[in-house]
């Protein structure tokens, strides 16, 4: 069977890291260009399913190459996602008119690239790689400080152990350290997005607690998460190392 291509385009090299991270639980090839001219001879070469496109690059931006490539007959019925700059409608009126499908705002939402990407195709896989760990984390409820541990994280969220109930949406800040050689501090926000209750588990494998879905990271955290990820996956102790 064959794989549907996504062709990521973007001058950034972390973000382009960060979006193939996104879609490697999914069973498509992903290409990548640097700027606007280096897709459209990629495209030209070997037409991708689903474009998604930085508006602001160097050498050829996106609004040139989407008016370019709308322009074709051939190539025309790509769907090509914009990644416009929060708060910037006028960047939507022009990505509009030089034919764009959709939109997505920096910085990348996990969830959001995933949903879009499945809008087009339905070989992107939505799933999250979850891996062991053992890391404490500060809950803020309000302003009461909640200790608890991380048993396994993704870059969309992680499971915590606690006997804190806690219902499901419940909004909350966390902090924790990812450990390595040099220790990154994250502090963002999240929801509570199932629980494990002591006496009605949905999961018998873990600990009372629940499960949290990270919101709102900004573009260093997601990149400074991957990193640790991707260590914790290769490391001495393999994938079920703990911290």
């Amino acid at each position: 069977m064959t794989k549907a291509k996504i062709l990521l385009v973007d001058d950034t090299r972390l973000v382009l890291e960060l979006e193939r991270s996104f879609l490697k639980l999914s069973h498509v090839d992903v290409l990548t260009a640097n700027n606007g001219a280096e897709a459209l001879e990629s495209i030209r070469k070997d037409p991708p399913d689903l474009i998604f496109m930085d508006m602001h690059m160097p050498v050829l931006d996106g609004i040139a190459c989407c008016t370019q490539l709308k322009a074709d007959p051939f190539l025309c019925g790509i769907p090509v996602v914009m990644l416009t700059t929060a708060g910037r409608e006028d960047d939507r009126e022009r990505a509009r008119a030089a034919g764009c499908d959709d939109f997505l705002t920096k910085p990348i939402d996990r969830r959001e690239f995933l949903g879009m990407a499945r809008k087009y195709t339905q070989d992107v896989d939505r799933r999250e790689l979850r891996v062991p760990c053992l890391i404490p984390v500060l809950l803020l409820l309000g302003r009461t400080p909640v200790a608890a541990h991380a048993m396994d994280i993704s870059d969309g969220g992680a499971f915590l152990a606690s006997l804190e109930p806690l219902p499901q949406e419940k909004p909350l800040k966390l902090a924790l350290y990812l450990p390595g050689t040099e220790p990154v501090l994250m502090e963002v926000k999240g929801r509570v997005a199932w629980t494990n209750e002591q006496d009605k588990r949905l999961n018998a494998t873990l600990p009372p607690g629940f499960g949290v879905e990270f919101l709102d990271l900004e573009e260093r955290q997601a990149v400074a998460l991957k990193d640790f990820l991707d260590a914790l996956s290769r490391g001495p102790s393999g994938p079920g190392a703990r911290f």
